[in-house]
């Protein structure tokens, strides 16, 4: 199945990049058979498969075609290195299989998907979703499982609703996810901070609010936090359960990124609490794209009545459509197969830039300090020599058509900020990474001169 998947990504990747163009022939079943060394059956099901997506056409006798690409970028165009945009890469949405999918549930579902739902989401959806749950260590039953409109409902919900532990304050990372932020300071909610940079957290200062401050719950990024891109050790993934436990803290787990881990033995916050103070969140957002606006929340037992009221009373459901779509679209394998795809695409991108800032630190003259992640993800950040100003750095760089963007908006008011230029690889072409870090590096030291 691997070898397959693997396939059928590298002959896409061809097809839709400049290696083919319009009406161009594929090689034949036997030549590409001997250069992926694999059987003729897999060439001719992947051939198949890419038939379907009306990605090739055959002709009988002759062989295979490249179909007309559509929006093919125009050559004239001039050349942005954009490493600001945190948004999945339009160039790898799965335009294709979701239409069928679309399709699909129309075919299937009718008119259950035009009438209202349920808040707590499509049940045959939520069973699928169980079964993807657990391959990240998340086992839960899935009468916890909620399907919302994107992480950033369930946050609104668990802001809303009240908790046990009969707390008010919400603590969260510094920096961290700005919308969340947003949400806070545009509700007047009680808040606190704590300061997260490349080296974690302090345990013991989370211990301390813990114990002093009225902490409803914790709202963490433990795995390619947004900015920095940095993921919490096991070690502290299990501290930081244990006091959760220890101080009837909730623990609100932000596992955006889940999909994009390459470590098997990387497990999230939620497979150590044996206490029910997690609440574990989860977006399709990152992987597939931004407008599938569906995330789940897996709700401990305490707090799923509330939510489910309060669910409700918002929204009534999350749209049917896009559920059942979803649910064809994780059943028919469609999903792994794109998630072996960006994962990939998205991996060789990141260590590309992991490698441009560690060779290029030292040509920087002590102006940035950069920490390289173990396992790199589509964030990361380098910290700025106090004398440079970020806002002058961005215009500079804009003027050479390389995009970056201050991590400012990720603080909370009053807190005390790092200076910190945060980058981001989901929207840069790999070939491109190198060129703008040495444009980067090349316009600290002009500044500093």
């Amino acid at each position: 199945m691997h070898k397959y998947l693997h396939l059928q990504n590298e002959l896409e990747s061809l097809i839709e990049g400049i290696a083919y163009q319009e009406g161009d022939k594929l090689p034949s079943i036997r030549d590409l058979s001997k250069r992926y060394q694999c059987s003729k059956s897999t060439i001719i099901r992947t051939l198949e498969e890419l038939e379907k997506r009306h990605l090739i056409y055959s002709v009988p006798k002759s062989g295979f075609y490249v179909v007309k690409k559509q929006g093919a970028v125009c050559p004239t165009k001039e050349r942005i290195i954009d490493l600001a945009t945190s948004a999945p890469d339009p160039d790898v949405f799965p335009y294709v299989d979701f239409q069928h999918c679309i399709n699909k549930a129309i075919e299937t579902y009718k008119n259950d998907l035009f009438i209202y739902g349920t808040a707590k989401g499509l049940p045959s959806l939520i069973q699928v979703t169980a079964k993807q749950l657990a391959k990240h260590q998340v086992f839960a039953n899935p009468q916890s499982i909620f399907i919302t409109s994107g992480v950033q409902q369930a946050l609104s919900l668990l802001c809303t609703i009240p908790f046990p532990n009969q707390k008010k304050k919400i603590l969260i990372e510094q920096p961290s996810y700005h919308l969340f932020i947003d949400y806070i300071q545009a509700h007047n909610l009680p808040f606190a901070g704590i300061k997260r940079t490349a080296q974690g957290i302090d345990l013991d200062e989370l211990e301390h609010l813990f114990r002093t401050e009225d902490i409803k719950f914790f709202y963490t990024m433990p795995r390619f936090h947004s900015p920095l891109g940095t993921t919490y050790s096991r070690l502290e993934k299990q501290q930081i359960v244990e006091l959760a436990e220890k101080y009837d803290v909730y623990i609100v787990e932000d596992d955006n990124m889940a999909d994009l881990e390459h470590d098997s033995k990387a497990d999230p916050l939620f497979s150590y609490d044996r206490s029910a103070h997690t609440i574990y969140l989860k977006s399709y957002s990152k992987i597939i794209f931004p407008g599938l606006r569906l995330g789940i929340a897996v709700i401990p037992d305490a707090l799923a009545e509330a939510f489910t009221v309060h669910k409700r009373l918002q929204d009534i459901d999350s749209s049917m459509l896009s559920q059942a779509a979803l649910e064809i679209y994780l059943k028919s394998g469609m999903f792994e197969r794109h998630k072996q795809k960006i994962r990939e695409s998205y991996q060789k991108r990141s260590i590309t830039l992991n490698t441009a800032l560690v060779e290029h630190a030292e040509n920087a003259r002590g102006l940035y300090t950069y920490q390289p992640p173990k396992y790199p993800g589509i964030h990361t950040h380098i910290v700025l020599d106090n004398r440079v100003s970020v806002p002058r750095l961005i215009q500079q760089l804009k003027k050479r058509s390389i995009l970056l963007e201050s991590a400012d908006h990720h603080y909370l008011p009053d807190f005390p900020r790092e200076n910190i230029l945060k980058l981001n690889v989901s929207n840069a072409k790999e070939e491109d990474i190198p060129e703008g870090v040495q444009g980067l590096v090349a316009v600290l030291c002009k500044m500093r001169l």
